[in-house]
């Protein structure tokens, strides 16, 4: 008997792609268009460390021209491959789509482990890496703008503009040549938290829909809904506290890649957090099970009602998804589900919140601080002492028409300016609330539609269509 062969993450891709087609009456040759890679560029390249000359195998990425700059994050790993590359800025040409960021999808892979690496050795790397790029005219605030991504974060980010800037020292913008860096080298405040404070917002929309929700058998809020989280990462530790503290979700299962915790009373996060800082591990947290790192994918099969793959692609397959508990499947990382399983949990009534809209909290962000390089001004600088006068005076209104005094901590509440974190945290969250009720409508209006995902890549491809048309580039 021949065994079953699970789709690779970027077959995946297409034929979440090609469903979604179908739906959209747009011609087949345009549809291939938007659907293929505009350019990819491998790149290999010396670097010595210690006493030793290694060769790096690295990528770009751009998907599409539609709109540029093209943008997309660069991620370090041992698994880079093209195909993966290939497959993750596909995504964010659709991500960047659903969320009306004006970007074309790109992405960058450095095929290194970057935890085998002294910071030293990767200063190195990072910066060829860099020069490369700069060579071959691939990073640019006009041209191609990364930002972090697995195994990446504000520190490469501040290596890659300081790099730039060493070789387009004249060209004012240089800041906007990458985003996810440092507040201190013109970052923008709220960037680190950005995708998982993305995904909470689009689970708790996705939570407030009465109708959906008692189709799952579920109370409409996400307040003292039951959580597990794969991966303890950027994302998924952003996602779990803000899920916790913000909303009142109840965290009772944690995967990290030496295994899984499970608690159906609730674990606490952020204590959670600090017993890996000091053990180096989550597991034999105090009052949880624990499963060992060759059963950390029992997660998947955990009791909860949102389960959130905050990983790597290709985590639940066909193999595990007839085993999986949760009534929502949150993919805060991208690709989590292939196509085959998709198939299995949607035949089980499984709500699925797709990774090109959920995740989108990141490149949303990352365009903030875009704009913020390119105007080089900090958010809120022009009218947060203005507004706080504004409302300073009229509670001295109210004060002196009702007769009574407003408390110090309720002027100091309402009267205050927002700071840039307020604004950003402010349009993330309009962004996220927004999008998610434009691909649920196209969802609940065309019963052909059989998922979310394929209304989301139905609302971007009508949209990449519509730019191609709008430019003339198709009679």
């Amino acid at each position: 008997m021949i065994e079953k062969q699970e789709k690779s993450f970027y077959q995946s891709v297409i034929d979440f792609f090609d469903k979604a087609g179908a739906h959209t009456g747009i011609d087949q040759g345009i549809l291939e268009q938007i659907k293929v890679c505009n350019a990819v560029f491998q790149m290999q390249f010396p670097v010595k460390i210690g006493n030793e000359v290694k060769v790096v195998e690295a990528y770009r990425v751009q998907h599409s021209h539609h709109r540029t700059p093209t943008k997309g994050g660069i991620r370090y790993s041992n698994h880079v491959n093209q195909e993966e590359v290939m497959a993750l800025a596909t995504l964010m040409s659709i991500k960047c789509a659903i969320v009306d960021v004006p970007f074309g999808g790109a992405k960058g892979g450095v095929k290194i482990n970057p935890w085998e690496y002294t910071p030293d050795q990767l200063e190195k790397i990072t910066r060829r890496y860099t020069a490369e790029l700069i060579k071959r005219n691939l990073i640019g605030p006009s041209i191609d703008v990364p930002a972090p991504d697995y195994g990446t974060g504000g520190r490469e980010m501040a290596w890659i503009y300081d790099t730039y800037r060493t070789f387009r020292g004249d060209e004012i913008d240089a800041a906007g040549c990458v985003t996810g860096k440092p507040v201190s080298q013109n970052g923008v405040r709220g960037r680190e938290e950005a995708t998982g404070r993305g995904v909470y917002y689009g689970i708790r929309e996705a939570c407030n829909f009465e109708e959906d929700m008692k189709n799952l058998g579920l109370t409409p809020g996400i307040k003292g809904k039951t959580m597990a989280v794969q991966g303890l990462g950027n994302v998924g530790s952003h996602t779990a506290k803000v899920a916790q503290d913000e909303g009142g979700a109840i965290i009772v299962g944690v995967a990290e890649v030496e295994g899984c915790i499970y608690n159906a009373n609730g674990i606490d996060i952020h204590d959670l957090l600090q017993y890996r800082k000091e053990t180096g591990s989550i597991l034999n947290y105090p009052g949880a099970t624990s499963y060992g790192k060759e059963d950390r994918r029992k997660i998947m099969e955990f009791e909860c009602d949102i389960l959130v793959p905050a990983a790597l692609e290709n985590e639940i397959t066909y193999r595990n998804a007839p085993n999986v508990k949760a009534k929502i499947i949150a993919e805060a990382a991208n690709g989590p589900i292939t196509s085959s399983a998709e198939e299995i949990l949607l035949a089980k009534n499984i709500l699925i919140i797709p990774d090109v809209f959920l995740n989108a909290g990141g490149v949303t962000v990352s365009y903030f601080e875009w704009l913020k390089n390119l105007s080089h001004i900090r958010f809120g600088r022009m009218d947060k002492r203005f507004n706080q006068n504004i409302h300073s005076e009229i509670l001295d209104v109210i004060e002196t028409t009702t007769g009574r005094p407003v408390s110090e901590g309720e002027r100091k509440m309402i009267a205050r300016g927002a700071d840039e974190i307020d604004l950003i945290r402010s349009g993330l969250e309009e962004t996220m609330i927004s999008a998610y009720n434009e691909i649920r409508r196209i969802w609940k209006e065309n019963p052909a539609i059989d998922s979310l995902r394929t209304a989301a890549f139905v609302n971007a491809i009508k949209k990449i269509s519509n730019d191609y048309q709008n430019l003339g580039i198709f009679p």
